[in-house]
């Protein structure tokens, strides 16, 4: 005999699925709405990192000088460049670089990192991704303070046009165009979080990939002009006129090189040519489709793989 329900029987809700697009979106804009809480949270890493410091942040400024300062002149003598030019071509990039590194190497461990308040707050693990990538913002505004002081010494050689070798080819100067430089690091710092989302999720699955990671990206600084000008692998060899061309490869096939260069450029008063724009723009799109598919399938598990 069919058990029959009754009208005061409550209907079963109807089954939702974990994995759906929707939610992945979902978590995405809900992180974005909570805005206020990682960007607070953010500002507060770096005041609890340099607590009962006297200069506190300060420190992240002097590190830069130092370094962009004696790379400078280091590289200056050994690659024959003009110190006045290749200077704040250094301290640009090494800017840029920083800000890549640190989320890469940062966004492998945001979510074994923040392992407490996945498992107590009710809020959208993509806020954790959004939080370590406004801290390393804050940490970029800082080491901007190295670049004005670096573009205001050398301001008289760069207002014109100039050259960083003596072969090298010739910049226009600086421009409008540097403002150029503001949706470059808009694309940098919206590629910053689906990286971050993508490789933080599969570190947590997978705790050999951040020192793999760690180990991977001296390989890709080296690889990278940032105390190097590419030109230099277009120069050729002594009854070789052909030899030059294919070594631009070695910095083409670097996607770190165009990221670095929609800001870098504009911020030396170089040209940038399109297809670095082109090859970010595609690099943007089909990095957040992974990083979204990867949300749709592994956002609810991550707080059980902690």
């Amino acid at each position: 005999m069919q058990a029959t329900s009754t009208p005061d029987q409550a209907e079963a809700p109807p089954a939702v699925k974990s994995r759906s697009f929707k939610r992945a979106f979902a978590d995405v804009r809900e992180a974005w709405d909570h805005r206020e809480l990682w960007g607070h949270l953010g500002w507060q890493d770096i005041k609890q990192r340099y607590r009962r410091s006297v200069i506190g942040p300060l420190w992240i400024t002097i590190s830069m000088g130092t370094t962009a300062l004696a790379l400078g002149l280091l590289y200056s003598v050994l690659l024959g460049a003009e110190l006045p030019a290749f200077l704040p071509y250094i301290t640009a990039g090494f800017i840029v670089w920083n800000f890549i590194l640190g989320c890469i190497t940062e966004g492998t461990d945001v979510f074994i990192a923040n392992e407490g308040l996945i498992k107590h707050l009710p809020a959208p693990i993509t806020v954790h991704v959004m939080r370590m990538v406004w801290r390393q913002i804050l940490f970029l505004l800082h080491n901007l303070v190295i670049y004005v002081i670096v573009m205001l010494i050398f301001f008289g050689t760069l207002s014109e046009p100039y050259r960083m070798t003596e072969n090298g080819p010739l910049q226009p100067g600086l421009s409008w165009t540097i403002a150029l430089a503001i949706p470059g690091f808009v694309l940098l710092a919206v590629n910053a979080v689906w990286v971050s989302l993508l490789f933080g999720v599969i570190s947590t699955r997978f705790r050999d990939i951040p020192p793999v990671v760690n180990s991977f990206i001296n390989l890709v600084f080296f690889m990278t002009p940032i105390v190097w000008d590419a030109s230099i692998l277009t120069k050729v060899t002594k009854g070789n006129p052909d030899d030059g061309a294919w070594r631009m490869w070695i910095a083409e096939l670097n996607p770190v090189y165009h990221f670095v260069e929609i800001v870098r450029a504009p911020m030396l008063g170089h040209t940038v040519d399109w297809h670095h724009w082109a090859i970010v723009g595609g690099f943007t799109v089909v990095g957040w489709l992974l990083a979204l598919v990867i949300l749709r399938n592994y956002r609810a598990r991550v707080s059980y793989w902690v």
